[in-house]
């Protein structure tokens, strides 16, 4: 076989792919949820219950992200038209969090529901949120916790910690 004549021309590379791959929203069981949850969630849990929940998928069909979406922890606040983002977490693919909360209140909203809410911590800055039109409540106090002396729990490592109350609803402009 012969050899092929050296060359000291650079090859014509083909245009670079995007820099954030093509997401696609679809809907997650609450098991599957939980798992990536348990897997990748900076500081909590998962919840004991869900209305739905929503992934995200990489163009491989891979899960890169997930959102459980539910009523809301505060009973004062649980008025049957308000919704909570409950949990999400990604695995910090660029723009994976506000495309869930855009999707989780697109669902929400298509569904009949007039608001929806969710939680930072105290030192989360909320541009997702900020991108995906949501706009900051209120900051709220660090709180001893949940337990009681008539209703005692375990400390799950998120007590004593400041919170800031977001919101979107049928009033809000979406971007």
């Amino acid at each position: 076989m012969p050899l092929r004549p050296l060359t000291t021309e650079v090859p014509q590379l083909e245009p670079s792919a995007p820099s954030s791959p093509r997401l696609q929203v679809r809907p997650v069981s609450f098991a599957e949820a939980c798992a990536f949850i348990d897997t990748h969630h900076r500081h909590h849990q998962r919840p004991r219950g869900h209305k739905c929940s929503i992934g995200l998928t990489d163009p491989t069909g891979a899960l890169v992200a997930v959102a459980i979406v539910g009523r809301p922890v505060a009973r004062h606040l649980d008025d049957g038209l308000t919704l909570e983002v409950t949990r999400l977490a990604t695995l910090g693919v660029p723009n994976s969090c506000s495309r869930l909360y855009s999707a989780a209140w697109k669902a929400g909203r298509a569904i009949g529901y007039h608001r929806m809410i969710t939680y930072t911590q105290d030192g989360e800055h909320g541009a997702s949120l900020r991108a995906s039109g949501w706009h900051k409540v209120r900051d709220l106090r660090a709180r001893p916790g949940w337990s009681s002396a008539t209703r005692p729990r375990p400390d799950r490592g998120t007590d004593n910690i400041a919170r800031t109350l977001w919101q979107t609803d049928s009033t809000t402009a979406q971007p």
